[in-house]
């Protein structure tokens, strides 16, 4: 790695801490309601939907609510798409969406996902980027945060039957924390150059003679909370590789900055919450670490270029004249550098917007992605999701210590029994099911290997990625894999859906058993949770977990494809 490698890590580690560190006091005071200007203009807002806010749910009715608000979001999204032929705002004529094809956005969107099959700009209507995926990107991340406010009332209140209002609790996430974050990241994209209008396409003359009809649309609104929602769908299919989307060095920075605002900063929030600053540190620097190593080698692969091109006498090396490494599929304007930083961010933060193509990466610098999401989206992870995602692992790091050395876990002050447990053991396993299960029935049936381009250990990745970017909820894709198809619409939609909710509500279960229970005044049979001895459990318990469940599925795509190569 290179020195301007580790500059641009480096730089971005400084700004991201600089910047989330106020906002994780910020969304703190706002989420506890803190801020009295902000209670008065939100309880007439909620009396009028007929909410009741002053009501304290518990945590089967606050999951119940979450789900059927999620549902209502499918079916508005899936409505828009299917009806946009007859609706306004769309210049361009674009026809009904296909009920597999809207079946699937509709879900992705909605948990958060974004996988998309189609192409933005040739699909949908500037109504249906709006109304539709802009609002359920923002509702979607609102989701998120609510659930790990919840989960951390759990470890904070004691003898409690409630975990707070979630009709709160969304509209507050959505209207003093993503909407003004939103705002001014759409405006700084626009500086830099990313389109914002209403005017239909335009048709130009290339140099050559040709006609080319360029895309135009609302696109610096939705690319904002796409990036600090951590949802990943773009409003062009080539996604952040595209121009209009991503037109700079210094807007791909601010790009990666925003996916991984939020989920840093609720580190610094969930200190703050639970009383204790180092808890908040720990967890972040399990985070960073995780981070650093995945970026470096990402980048690291990548700059070593192919080997098959070695033999072929090709010099790769990095010179004035060249870039060097494996430059395909990558933008010029970002090199190797910021393309393997960039993939390494999204799929840490279970974003999915790519600004090169994953599926040209080497087999090693490929597998990075993967394993990024494969360790359960918990390396910051996505908006709320990446801290209750590592929070469990650190009910489980507790559990294991107690079992060494014969003690009664406890966390937090909190006694973790065998529901909670059970509780933890859901969440953990819930996404290594979906996808090995998933990528099992697509690699054994026409209907899933017809879509493969790539036959052989290439081919498996992608299918594995596929599943793997669903049931995570990441969205993310490696691109030689055609999806478009009834199957994968249908498989990917349960995936995504089940790798949501079917998480969303053991962690609230979690959170409701935590609440419930008094608090123990720490003793000498206490472990810290906030020292370097816990940090190193915590990132042994995230990678033994993560990694257990994919050896296999790993051994059989990049590695055996890298073996291939050196070969």
């Amino acid at each position: 790695m290179n020195t301007q490698a580790l500059a641009l890590i480096g730089l971005f580690c400084v700004v991201l801490l600089a910047a989330a560190w106020p906002l994780g006091r910020y969304i703190h005071a706002v989420m506890e309601g803190r801020v009295t200007w902000m209670r008065r203009v939100e309880t007439p807002i909620l009396r009028v939907c007929g909410a009741q806010p002053e009501v304290d749910m518990g945590w089967k009715r606050y999951a119940l609510s979450l789900i059927l608000f999620n549902l209502l979001g499918v079916i508005a999204v899936y409505a828009l798409q299917r009806l946009q032929h007859v609706l306004p705002l769309n210049p361009q004529g674009m026809g009904a969406v296909t009920p597999d094809s809207a079946f699937n956005t509709a879900v992705s969107f909605v948990t958060n996902t974004n996988w998309q099959g189609y192409g933005g700009e040739s699909t949908m209507g500037y109504l249906t980027q709006m109304l539709g995926l802009a609002v359920q990107n923002f509702l979607s991340a609102a989701t998120g945060i609510v659930v790990v406010v919840a989960l951390i009332r759990g470890f904070v209140r004691h003898s409690a039957q409630g975990l707070g209002n979630v009709w709160t609790d969304l509209m507050r996430a959505t209207l003093w924390v993503l909407l003004p974050l939103a705002f001014v990241s759409a405006v700084a994209l626009v500086h830099q150059g990313v389109i914002q209008n209403f005017l239909p396409y335009v048709e130009l003359q290339t140099l050559t003679g040709q006609k080319q009809t360029v895309a135009m649309g609302p696109v610096a609104s939705q690319e904002a909370i796409k990036m600090l929602g951590t949802n990943g769908g773009g409003f062009f299919n080539a996604n952040s590789a595209h121009p209009f989307e991503n037109p700079t060095a210094l807007s791909n920075f601010i790009q990666m900055l925003l996916i991984f605002l939020i989920p840093a900063a609720l580190c610094f929030t969930f200190g703050r919450m639970v009383g204790d600053a180092r808890q908040g540190w720990s967890v972040i620097t399990v985070m960073f670490v995780l981070f650093i190593a995945g970026a470096w080698s990402a980048t690291y692969f990548e700059q070593q270029g192919n080997p098959m091109w070695r033999e072929l006498g090709v010099n790769q090396a990095q010179t004035m004249d060249q870039a060097g490494g494996n430059m395909e599929g990558k933008e010029v304007r970002f090199g190797i550098v910021a393309s393997a930083l960039f993939a390494t961010v999204t799929t840490d933060a279970s974003c999915g917007a790519v600004n090169a193509m994953h599926d040209s990466f080497t087999p090693l610098g490929g597998m990075v992605p993967l394993v990024n999401m494969q360790l359960g989206e918990v390396v910051f992870g996505g908006v709320g999701t990446g801290l209750y995602g590592m929070l469990i692992f650190a009910v489980m790091a507790v559990f294991l210590a107690g079992l060494m050395i014969g003690r009664t876990p406890e966390y937090l002050g909190k006694k973790i029994e065998a529901f909670d447990m059970k509780m933890v053991s859901m969440v953990i396993l819930i996404t290594p099911i979906l996808v090995l299960a998933g990528t099992a029935l697509a690699t054994s049936v026409e209907a899933g290997r017809v879509g493969v381009a790539n036959p052989g250990p290439h081919g498996f990745s992608e299918i594995l990625y596929a599943l793997t970017s669903a049931a995570n909820n990441n969205g993310s894709a490696f691109g030689g894999l055609s999806a478009n198809t009834p199957f994968y619409n249908v498989l990917l939609a349960v995936a995504m859906w089940f790798g949501r909710l079917g998480v969303i509500v053991p962690v609230l279960a979690l959170a409701g058993s935590l609440a419930g229970k008094k608090r123990l005044a720490a003793h000498q049979g206490t472990m810290p949770t906030h020292g370097p001895l816990f940090v190193a459990l915590l990132m042994g318990t995230v990678l033994l977990i993560g990694l257990l469940n994919y050896v296999p599925a790993l051994a059989l795509g990049p590695v055996v494809e890298q073996l291939m190569l050196w070969r």
